[in-house]
């Protein structure tokens, strides 16, 4: 029975639960007809509102487009018109130039010359084209001529004072600002750079770039000349001055040894002039010159001066302006290379880099062409003076050489990059004055060689020959030169190198002065000549470092000086036997004391007092206007003549002074010993 039941039950159960689900579905498929029917419904009123839609869109789309259309042509309208009004906009500011306002103006010329290529390429016909173009002519002429205004009114010569600021910080000053040039305000230099720049992009113009080297080439050559021209007026009396500020710096900072100048070879450049005027061409008689030791030396030659000035007119005026001459063209050629630095570095701002070269060449010309003249004319100078045989003018070309070599490095940077002719220029002018020099340098040792022997030219007195003073200081101012005159005579390919020369000079000038000291009839005489000149040059090399250098080819000179010295002495000495050999034991008679001398052995006695007075008497009276410039050279002669024959007159004296072989005494023993040394005291003193 249960199990009927619950048979029943699930039976009854599943027809419900099929039931149920036969009533879903028949509610699904009216739902599902019912969507289908509203889905057909949609679908259909869509394609009716697309097909009244799509027409409506794309009429819409083609009215878009065509608005579109009409802006852009309004919009070009509009350019092109402008292009039309743009002559009239710009005439104005164009007409008044862009002084005050090169910003605005520089935008009208932008738009002018836009115009310019629309209508060349649009409407080549158009009036307007030639309207605008020569507007834009006339504006670009305007920018030119301002540009040279410009350049004009502030380009201004460097003062003379910072010119030798520059060029004198590095030689003289370890620590220091750097001194730096402003050739052109800040502004106009702004101005300067916009221009050119706009004149080359968009003017295709390149004048500006002569119109630039020429106003720069005349302010570089007036700053030179300015600088030459404060030498002249200051150098002489108060100095050459510089600024405050470097002045200033000077008190505490140590400096370097200044350069020397030529003014220091005044001297030897006076005396060798007066060599060549008396010394070689046999014109004119001897001078006077006595070359003294320390200050007497130095008087001597200020007399000499003097008398130059005297017989040929204001010569220590005139040598005072060559020297401020060489000295300021010395600084001159400093300054064209600082100057020439400092122009590049203002062109290279301004000027187009593949114009900058040739620009910078034009620039220099000028400037680089008066200083190798001016060269030039030293050097011409030099020749003619070397033709004449003056042999100073050879000095005034060392410290010109000297600096232009040590300059060259800077010249050839500076000029790096410019034509070569421009390049040789400086290197021409050099290997112009190396044979100059080197010529010089030649002839001057061939005429110490020749130097006639001229009786009328030999110093009276046995002083130092001018030959010997002349070839000395000579020597001594090549001493600063030394290797510009040794690289001098090697550029000229001649065997003759600077050390040989001194020492092949120096014995040129001995056998010169010994065949010159045979001009004197008097051996003493000649002795006393040779000794102050071999002591002259021995002295003169030590003093100096001449004695260095001769001993590298001749190690033995000072001492074979030294003995030709001496020989001269003992030569000069034997002057005197002829006073002593009266009075010498071995030429006297033999006598008894107490005995009664002979007539004959009394003549005798009188003739040795008489021949030894009248010998001593001529002796003192010749030999004191002899002259022995070196005080402790004359001393030591002096006292070994007065040992010598004092201690002969001595003996003499003591052994016949109180012999009875005259009955007057007084007329035979008129000197005593003493007396004897006094009168040789006296010896090469024309004071005594």
């Amino acid at each position: 029975l249960g199990l009927n039941v619950l048979v029943s039950v699930r039976r009854w159960y599943e027809e419900e639960t099929l039931s149920f689900i036969k009533e879903s579905l028949e509610k699904s498929d009216q739902l599902t007809k019912n969507m289908v029917s509203i889905l057909s419904s949609f679908e259909s009123r869509l394609m009716k509102l697309e097909n009244s839609i799509i027409p409506v869109h794309k009429q819409t789309e083609n009215l878009q487009r065509l608005q579109e259309n009409v802006e852009k042509t309004l919009s070009c309208l509009d350019h092109v018109i402008s292009y039309y009004h743009v002559a009239k906009d710009t005439e104005k500011i164009i007409k008044e130039g862009p002084t005050g306002r090169l910003e605005e103006y520089l935008n009208c010329m932008d738009k002018i010359q836009k115009a310019v290529e629309y209508f060349q390429d649009n409407s080549p016909d158009s009036p307007e084209l030639n309207r605008v173009k020569s507007l834009f002519e006339r504006g670009k002429e305007s920018l030119e001529s301002e540009f040279r205004s410009l350049m004009t009114r502030h380009t201004k010569p460097v003062p003379p004072i910072l010119i030798l600021d520059l060029i004198s910080g590095d030689d003289e000053m370890e620590t220091q600002e750097e001194v730096s040039l402003e050739h052109l305000p800040e502004s106009v230099l702004h101005d300067i750079i916009r221009i050119s720049g706009w004149l080359v992009e968009n003017g295709r113009n390149q004048d500006f770039m002569t119109v630039y080297f020429q106003i720069r080439s005349v302010q570089l050559d007036r700053s030179i000349k300015g600088l030459k021209d404060h030498f002249r007026k200051n150098s002489s009396s108060t100095g050459v001055p510089y600024s405050p500020a470097i002045q200033n710096k000077r008190k505490d900072t140590p400096t370097k040894k200044p350069v020397k100048r030529p003014g220091t070879i005044r001297k030897a450049q006076n005396l060798l002039k007066q060599y060549s005027q008396h010394g070689l061409d046999g014109k004119k008689g001897a001078s006077n010159l006595i070359p003294m030791e320390g200050h007497e030396h130095d008087l001597r030659v200020k007399h000499l001066s003097d008398t130059l000035s005297d017989k040929h007119g204001p010569a220590a005026g005139r040598d005072d302006v060559f020297d401020i001459e060489i000295d300021a063209y010395i600084h001159c050629v400093s300054a064209f290379v600082k100057l020439a630095q400092s122009e590049y570095q203002l062109l290279t701002e301004i000027v187009p880099e593949h114009h900058q070269k040739k620009t910078f060449d034009s620039l220099i010309q000028e400037s680089l062409d008066n200083l190798i003249m001016e060269g030039d004319n030293i050097v011409s100078a030099a020749r003619k003076a070397i033709i004449r045989h003056d042999y100073s003018a050879v000095l005034t070309i060392f410290p010109i050489l000297k600096h232009l070599k040590q300059m060259k490095p800077e010249f050839d940077q500076v000029l790096q990059g410019t034509a070569a002719g421009t390049k040789n220029k400086l290197p021409g002018l050099i290997t112009s004055m190396e044979t100059t020099g080197a010529k010089a340098l030649e002839e001057f040792a061939d005429n110490i060689k020749n130097d006639p022997d001229k009786e009328y030219n030999m110093p009276k007195d046995g002083t130092v020959h001018e030959l010997t003073s002349n070839a000395i200081l000579f020597l001594q101012q090549l001493l600063d030169f030394q290797e510009t005159a040794g690289a001098m005579l090697a550029s000229q390919g001649t065997c003759m190198e600077l050390i040989w020369c001194k020492t092949f000079l120096l014995g040129n000038l001995q056998l010169n002065l010994l065949s010159k000291s045979k001009v004197y009839e008097d051996p003493a005489l000649s002795a006393i000549f040779l000794h102050n000149n071999y002591n002259y040059i021995l002295k003169s090399l030590e003093k100096s470092e001449l004695i260095q250098l001769v001993a590298v080819t001749q190690k033995t000179a000072e001492r074979s000086y030294r003995e030709l010295i001496e020989q001269q002495i003992q030569t000069y000495q034997r002057s005197w036997l002829k006073v002593t050999d009266y009075i010498l034991e071995r030429n006297l008679p033999v006598f008894q004391p107490g005995v009664k001398l002979k007539d004959k052995e009394r003549q005798m006695i009188k003739e040795r007092f008489k021949g030894f007075n009248d010998g001593l008497e001529e002796l003192c009276k010749i030999q004191k206007a002899w002259a022995i410039p070196d005080m402790e050279q004359r001393d030591k002669i002096r006292r070994a003549q007065k040992t010598i024959v004092k201690e002969t007159y001595g003996a003499f004296l003591n052994r016949y002074g109180n012999v009875p072989f005259t009955k007057n005494p007084e007329k035979y023993i008129k000197y005593q010993v003493d007396q004897v040394g006094e009168m040789i005291e006296k010896l090469f003193d024309t004071s005594a």
